[in-house]
């Protein structure tokens, strides 16, 4: 049994590039950046960054160009392919990607802080702060405590 599975969890280097091919079907291309962290022996903190290259086919393509931009976040699950090509200067040229099969967008970066002001603006921060006088908890849902049996339920 063979497997070709990525997964990967990071955020766009650029902007999507959409173009068509020659049948008329949308491909988009793009590249996202995931940082792995860890202690080296020393203790130390360390931390990487690597670059991987996205292509996309069809609706999902367009979509992928018409919602997400540089910095935004996204789980793109495909498969690797290597592709090869002759260079200008003669020489064989390869470039592996991710083929991508689904795509999920993550949180978006302007999201809306509870005070109906934009995250990066400063006074929003400041009148999201916790007040003297909390929120009352919400009401908890109340399960039966009765059985449920079975055979009762009619599918």
């Amino acid at each position: 049994m063979y497997l070709n599975k990525a997964i990967v969890y990071g955020n766009l280097t650029r902007d999507p590039e959409l173009r068509a091919i020659p049948s008329g079907s949308k491909v988009a291309t793009f590249s996202v950046a995931t940082n792995r962290i860890w202690k080296d022996k020393a203790g130390a903190r360390q931390e990487a960054v690597d670059y991987h290259n996205v292509v996309v086919f069809g609706r999902q393509a367009e979509t992928v160009s018409q919602y997400l931009k540089k910095g935004s976040a996204a789980l793109i699950e495909g498969r690797m392919q290597t592709r090869s090509w002759d260079g200008t200067d003669g020489q064989k040229k390869y470039r592996t990607e991710i083929v991508a099969d689904r795509i999920q967008f993550g949180p978006r970066s302007g999201a809306v802080a509870p005070s109906g002001a934009a995250k990066s603006d400063p006074s929003a921060i400041e009148a999201s702060a916790p007040s003297e006088n909390p929120p009352a908890p919400t009401e908890a849902i109340e399960y039966p405590e009765e059985e449920i049996n079975p055979d009762d339920i009619p599918f």
